[in-house]
C-alpha cells in the first residue's frame, strides 16, 4: 500500500486538518518537474522547501497544542481524584467535616474522564508518528525524483521542531497511578514493589513478544487499563533515565557462553553485570542465569549479588575476593547467615568462572522498560522494553574497547548513541514484550492476557534473547550458529487487527460528541476503533494460530487419518479404514509433522544466511526419547527373531518350496537385524546432536513387507512348479 493511500485510511478525523499535505507536496514535486522538462532548479526547491516549511510549522503548532492540553487535563484529574479519594477516606474515618461520601457514580465520572485522556494520549502519538513517517517519505521521494539532497538539510530542522520526539512516559507513569486510584475506589493493592514481594515458590511461564514501535503506545495505554506501571520510590518525580536498564554480558573468543545459551544445553550459563538508571549508579548487580532442562525436575534459575561499582575491577581480577564481598554485610547482621553464606557461595562460583574459562565483557545491551504489576502480586507481571540497543564491548579483533576496564564509558544513557561506529551497535528495530504468569495449580491467565497476546499489537517470538541477538549481529565473525529469528528480521511485523472491536475505542457518549464536533463529518465504525479510546472491549475468541506459538507444543503430532475429510467417499473410507488400523495395530504411535513446522530452516533461509553460518533449531531432548528409540530397536529385534524362527522351522519339511521360503525368510530377518541396528545408531547420533531430523521411518517396514510377500510368493510359485 502506497503511503498516500495509508494515511488516508489512518489519520484521525478529528486531526484531519492537521496533517501533512502528503499529496500536495507529491503533486507539488510532479508538476514542477513536468513543467520544467523533468529538469529541477533552484527555484522550484525554494518553493519547495517553503511549502515543507510550512506543514512542518502546522504540524508542530498542533502537537505543542494539544500535549499542552493533555498535560493540563492530568494535572486536574489528578486535583479532582485526590479531593475525591480524600473525602471518601475521610469519610471512612468518621469526619464530622464529611457528611456525605463520594458516590459511585463520582468514581465512574472520574473513570470516563481519565478514559478520554487516555485516548487523547494515543491519538497524539499516533499523530506524531504518523506524520513524521509522511516527512521521512516525502523527502526521501523528492531526494530520489530531483536529484536534489534535501534530507540532510531537513532533518536539521526536524530536530528543532522535533515534534516526534515527545516521551509520553511520564504521562503513562500518571495516568496510570491515577486510573489505579480511581479502580480501586481509592484503596490501591499495597506491597513490595521490587518483584512480587517475597513471592518466589511458584511455578512462573514466561513468553516473549515483538512490538513494532507504532503500537507501542497503544499497547502500554492498553495494558495500564489492568495493572499499574510498576514505580519502586512513588515519592519520587518520574525522570527518563529511571526506565533504564544497563546489562554488560560476559563470553570468551570461543562464545562459549553464546553457544550453551543459544542450544540450551542443561546447565548453560549466562554471566552479567547490570544496572539500573544512568552511569552514575554505584550498585552493580553481578547475575548469572542458568538454564536446566524440564525433565531434570529442576526450574531454570538467575541469582545475583550487588557490588560496588569501585570494586568491580577488582572483584573480576579477582584480587576483591569473596569473603571481602561480604565481611562488611556479616558485621551489619541485616541479613541471615544462611542468606550471606548462599550469597557468597554465588560470588564464589562466578570468580571461579570468569577466571578460569579467561571470561570478559562482550557485548551490552541497553533499554527502557515499562514495567506492568500489582504492588506484591506477581500472578502476572508484564515488562515492555524499548529502545534496545546492543554494543560490542568485546577485544577480539585487537581493540580493546573498554581500555581496561569493566566497561566503556564512551556511551551512557544517551540512546541512539550516535558517537559510536555503526559495526559497534545494533539498534533493535521492535520493542520486546515479556509476559510473565504465575501457573501453579493450573491457574488460568486472566482474559484480557490472553486476548492481548492475540491480538495484531504483538508478534510471538519464543525464547528470544538479548544476548543472542547482538551475539549473532555484533560478532558474526566469531559465531557459526545463529537463531532462528535471525533471517526474519527484515520481515514487517505488522499484521491487520485479528478482532474489530479489539483496541483503543471510545463510550457511546463520547463517539457521539466526536460526530458532532466533527460538523457532519460522519465517523464510520472502523476509524473511530482505530482512533481513539476510553474502554478496552475484549473478544472471547482466541486466535486459532496461538497454539502454533506455543513452545510446549511438540513438533510431532499424531496422525490422526481417522479425522480426515474430503469430497470423496471412497478416500473418506480408506481413510477411516487406515486409521482404525494404526490405532489398534501401531500403538497410535504414528505421527505427522505439525503444520507450519519446517525441518530445515537452514534450506529455508539459505539466501539469508551469511557465508558459512547456519541456524541453530532449538530441540528440546528428554531421557525418555532415548528410551523410546531403545524400545522401538528392541521391538524391531523381536520381528527379525520371529522371521528367523520361521526360516529355520521351514527347513523341517525338506521339499523345495519350504527350502525356498527359507531362504526368503532368513534373507528378510537379516535384513530387519541389520537395519535396526543401523536406525537405533543413527537416531543416537541425531538425538545427541539435538538435530531436528525426520525420526519417522517409512522405509523399513515397506521394506519388511515387500521382502515377505516376495518370499511368500516364490513359495507359492515353486509349489506350483513342483506339483505340475
Amino acid at each position: 500500500m502506497k503511503f498516500g493511500e495509508h494515511l488516508r485510511k489512518a489519520l484521525i478525523k478529528n486531526y484531519s486538518f492537521y496533517y501533512i499535505s502528503y499529496d500536495d507536496l507529491k503533486h507539488q514535486l510532479k508538476k514542477g518537474l513536468k513543467d520544467h522538462d523533468y529538469i529541477w532548479n533552484n527555484q522550484l526547491e525554494e518553493e519547495f522547501l517553503n511549502q515543507l516549511e510550512t506543514e512542518l510549522d502546522k504540524v508542530w503548532s498542533f502537537t505543542k497544542v494539544k500535549n499542552t492540553e493533555v498535560n493540563r487535563r492530568i494535572k486536574q484529574s489528578e486535583q479532582y481524584v485526590y479531593e475525591v479519594v480524600d473525602t471518601l477516606q475521610r469519610f471512612q474515618n468518621n469526619d464530622p467535616n464529611v457528611q456525605q461520601p463520594p458516590q459511585e457514580q463520582d468514581f465512574e465520572d472520574l473513570e470516563e474522564e481519565l478514559s478520554d485522556i487516555i485516548a487523547d494520549v494515543h491519538d497524539l502519538a499516533k499523530f506524531s508518528r504518523l506524520n513524521y513517517t509522511g516527512f521521512q517519505k516525502i523527502i526521501k521521494k523528492h531526494d530520489k525524483t530531483t536529484k536534489f539532497h534535501l534530507k540532510p538539510v531537513f532533518q536539521a530542522r526536524l530536530n528543532s521542531k522535533a515534534f516526534y520526539k515527545d516521551n509520553y512516559d511520564n504521562l503513562i507513569v500518571k495516568l496510570s497511578k491515577l486510573y489505579d486510584l480511581v479502580r480501586t475506589r481509592g484503596k490501591p493493592i499495597e506491597g513490595d514493589s521490587s518483584a512480587g514481594g517475597s513471592q518466589q515458590n511458584f511455578v512462573r511461564q514466561t513468553t516473549k513478544y515483538w512490538v513494532h514501535p507504532d503500537n507501542i503506545t497503544e499497547l502500554k495505554l492498553i495494558i495500564l487499563k489492568h495493572l499499574p506501571v510498576l514505580v519502586f520510590n512513588a515519592d519520587k518525580e518520574f525522570e527518563p533515565e529511571d526506565s533504564a536498564i544497563t546489562s554488560i554480558y560476559f563470553d570468551n573468543k570461543d562464545m562459549d557462553l553464546y553457544y550453551g545459551r543459544l542450544r540450551k544445553d542443561e546447565g548453560a550459563e549466562a554471566i552479567r553485570l547490570r544496572w539500573y538508571g544512568g552511569m552514575k549508579s554505584d550498585q552493580i548487580f553481578v547475575e548469572r542465569k542458568t538454564h536446566r532442562e524440564d525433565w531434570t525436575g529442576e526450574k531454570s534459575v538467575k541469582a545475583r549479588f550487588a557490588l560496588k561499582e569501585k570494586k568491580v575491577n577488582s572483584f573480576l581480577s579477582g584480587e576483591l575476593t569473596a569473603p571481602q564481598v561480604f565481611e562488611k554485610m556479616r558485621k551489619d547482621g541485616k541479613k541471615s547467615p544462611q542468606e550471606i553464606d548462599n550469597l557468597e557461595r554465588l560470588a564464589k562460583e562466578c570468580q571461579y568462572r570468569i577466571l578460569k574459562e579467561k571470561y570478559r565483557p562482550v557485548m551490552r545491551s541497553f533499554y527502557n522498560r515499562t514495567a506492568f504489576q500489582l504492588p506484591g502480586d506477581a500472578r502476572v507481571r508484564i515488562s515492555l522494553d524499548t529502545e534496545l540497543t546492543m554494543v560490542r564491548e568485546d577485544n577480539f579483533d585487537g581493540y580493546d574497547r573498554t581500555h581496561g576496564n569493566w566497561r566503556r564509558m564512551d556511551i551512557g544513557v544517551d540512546y541512539p548513541f550516535p558517537q559510536l561506529n555503526e559495526e559497534d551497535v545494533c539498534r533493535f528495530p521492535y520493542a520486546v514484550l515479556e509476559v510473565k504468569l504465575q501457573t501453579q495449580l493450573g491457574q488460568e491467565p486472566p482474559m484480557w492476557v490472553k486476548d492481548l497476546v492475540s491480538s495484531h499489537l504483538v508478534e510471538a517470538v519464543p525464547k528470544f534473547s538479548k544476548f543472542i541477538h547482538g551475539g549473532a549481529t555484533l560478532l558474526t565473525d566469531y559465531v557459526n550458529l545463529l537463531p532462528f529469528w535471525y533471517t526474519q528480521m527484515d520481515v514487517d511485523i505488522r499484521k491487520p487487527k485479528i478482532l474489530e472491536e479489539y483496541g483503543i475505542q471510545r463510550h457511546q457518549h463520547n463517539q457521539r460528541r466526536l460526530e458532532s464536533s466533527t460538523s457532519g463529518n460522519d465517523l464510520d465504525e472502523e476509524e473511530l476503533t482505530g482512533s481513539s479510546y476510553t474502554g478496552v472491549h475484549f473478544s472471547n475468541d482466541i486466535n486459532p494460530l496461538e497454539e502454533d506459538l506455543d513452545e510446549q507444543v511438540p513438533l510431532l503430532l499424531p496422525n490422526t487419518y481417522s479425522s480426515r475429510h474430503t469430497n470423496s467417499p471412497l478416500k473418506n473410507f480408506l481413510y477411516h479404514s487406515y486409521g482404525k488400523f494404526l490405532y489398534y495395530f501401531n500403538d497410535d504411535r504414528t505421527f505427522t509433522v505439525k503444520p507450519g513446522t519446517n525441518w530445515d530452516l537452514n534450506e529455508s533461509f539459505k539466501d539469508k544466511l551469511p557465508k558459512g553460518k547456519t541456524i541453530c533449531i532449538p530441540i528440546r531432548i528428554e531421557p525418555k526419547v532415548y528410551f523410546a528409540n531403545e524400545r522401538t530397536f528392541l521391538s524391531w529385534l523381536t520381528i527379525g527373531m520371529l522371521l528367523g524362527f520361521t526360516a529355520i522351522t521351514l527347513l523341517n519339511y525338506g521339499s523345495n518350496s519350504a527350502l525356498t521360503a527359507s531362504i526368503g525368510f532368513f534373507i528378510t530377518a537379516l535384513f530387519t537385524i541389520f537395519y535396526s541396528i543401523y536406525k537405533y545408531l543413527w537416531r543416537v547420533l541425531m538425538i545427541r546432536g539435538k538435530i531436528a531430523a525426520k525420526y519417522g521411518d517409512k522405509f523399513g517396514p515397506n521394506m519388511i513387507c515387500v521382502f515377505i510377500l516376495l518370499s511368500t510368493f516364490a513359495t507359492f510359485l515353486f509349489k506350483f512348479t513342483e506339483t505340475s
